[in-house]
């Protein structure tokens, strides 16, 4: 471990890389290091980190102390004596517990019986006490939601372990997966011909485009829209086009993060079909910022100015339930890089240098998992944009995909030059 003056802990996703990209993307590099493979430390307090906008991270925790051990019967021994000393300053009555390790070789039922040992020394003070059961090393989101781990009269402990050491955290906020489905799966439009996007994805790709334009650079040529704040911020004042809109999820997403939101897709239908979700979301959500929404041509058509940021899942080609032979990948290739390649050309002169834009490019998965990449990223600098690196997580690593799709979305981030 370094001399990182770490405050809180981010539980990442399935992907992590995904999730330490973002984070990089909003807080910066110098505010977070990764810990072990599944979690980040933030010199920042768990409190000032806007939770409801990550995607990439399904628990936030403050940190509560460094152990210098990895041996799980140290920690339990450490555990069994702390935790009801702590209990003591909580206010009476009924506790509910729960651990989660990562980066431990430890076993579901060897944790269990460490919450059990826990729960004997708080109950023999008198005060009751319930424990959430581990099937897994750690708890899933549904498990800490339905306990009220992170409410009053409940603790979920998290325990990172990496190197010699183990982080011990409490968690504060959990990603709340029924609020994901519930403004995923009730909207009144969707179509599963022009791909699911995942409402959390949606989040990774805006804070990608977003979390660049809130630097230093970008800032002091925007000064009177963008507030002067240490970490960025919603800000309806920034608007974020997304040029292939689809059935509207990115623009959702945007607006409840407090962005203003332009869409437009070639396809008419899908242009309802966006107008619809959105109403239907200014119905839930009335104090959202603006949108519009239209009809157009993304290789030819001319955005109204000002475009502060470009976030977008673009055109992927058609559905593919299966890998195609080496013939018909290649011509799906030509034919989706064609199109995007004459939209990063449409759009480059409508953008200010230094413009964000973060885009999910499809590759698609052969037989043997090897990845085809699109061939205007060896030659993104020619049509007039620079790659964004990061510290943290390399453009190899930023695909999103599931086991057994053939199209997977590539993260492309970007600046123009």
């Amino acid at each position: 471990m370094s001399n990182f003056n770490a405050k809180s802990i981010c539980i990442l996703g399935r992907q992590p890389a995904l999730g330490l990209a973002e984070l990089e993307s909003l807080y910066g590099s110098d505010h977070l290091e990764p810990l072990g493979p599944q979690a980040a430390r933030l010199d920042i307090e768990a409190g000032d980190i806007n939770f409801m906008r990550l995607g990439g991270t399904i628990k936030v925790a403050k940190i509560l102390i460094d152990l210098p051990t990895t041996n799980w019967s140290k920690i339990e021994d450490y555990l069994v004596k702390n935790v009801p000393l702590h209990l003591r300053h909580l206010p009476v009555g009924k506790f509910t517990l729960g651990i989660s390790a990562y980066g431990l070789e430890v076993k579901p039922d060897i944790i269990n019986k460490t919450t059990l040992k826990i729960k004997k020394q708080v109950r023999e003070s008198g005060r009751p006490m319930r424990v959430v059961p581990n099937k897994e090393a750690a708890l899933n989101s549904a498990q800490v939601l339905h306990n009220s781990l992170v409410r009053r009269g409940g603790w979920e402990l998290l325990l990172i372990g990496s190197g010699q050491r183990t982080t011990l955290a409490q968690t504060l906020f959990v990603q709340d997966i029924e609020s994901y489905g519930a403004r995923d799966q009730a909207r009144p439009k969707r179509d599963a011909r022009v791909g699911m996007l995942p409402p959390k994805l949606a989040q990774i790709i805006i804070n990608l485009a977003v979390g660049r334009a809130e630097n230093e650079e970008w800032r002091i040529e925007n000064e009177e829209r963008i507030p002067n704040s240490q970490f960025p911020i919603p800000n309806s004042k920034i608007r974020v086009l997304d040029p292939f809109c689809g059935t509207g999820v990115i623009l959702q997403e945007a607006l409840l993060m407090g962005y203003g939101a332009i869409g437009t897709d070639l396809e008419p239908k899908m242009v309802e079909y966006s107008k619809a979700n959105l109403d239907w979301l200014k119905n839930r959500y009335p104090d959202i910022a603006g949108y519009e929404v239209q009809a157009c041509d993304a290789t030819s058509h001319k955005w109204a100015k000002p475009i502060d940021a470009v976030a977008s899942e673009t055109y992927l080609g058609r559905p593919l339930t299966a890998a195609p032979a080496a013939a018909k990948l290649a011509e799906i290739v030509r034919d989706v890089n064609t199109i995007l390649e004459k939209f990063l050309k449409n759009l480059a002169p409508q953008l200010k240098a230094g413009a964000p834009i973060s885009l999910a490019v499809p590759a698609w998965r052969g037989n043997s998992d090897n990845l085809t990449h699109l061939p205007l990223i060896d030659r993104i600098s020619n049509l007039g944009y620079t790659l964004v690196e990061f510290k943290n997580a390399s453009p190899a690593e930023l695909i999103y995909f599931r086991e057994g799709q053939t199209v997977a979305r590539e993260l492309l981030v970007l600046r123009k030059s």
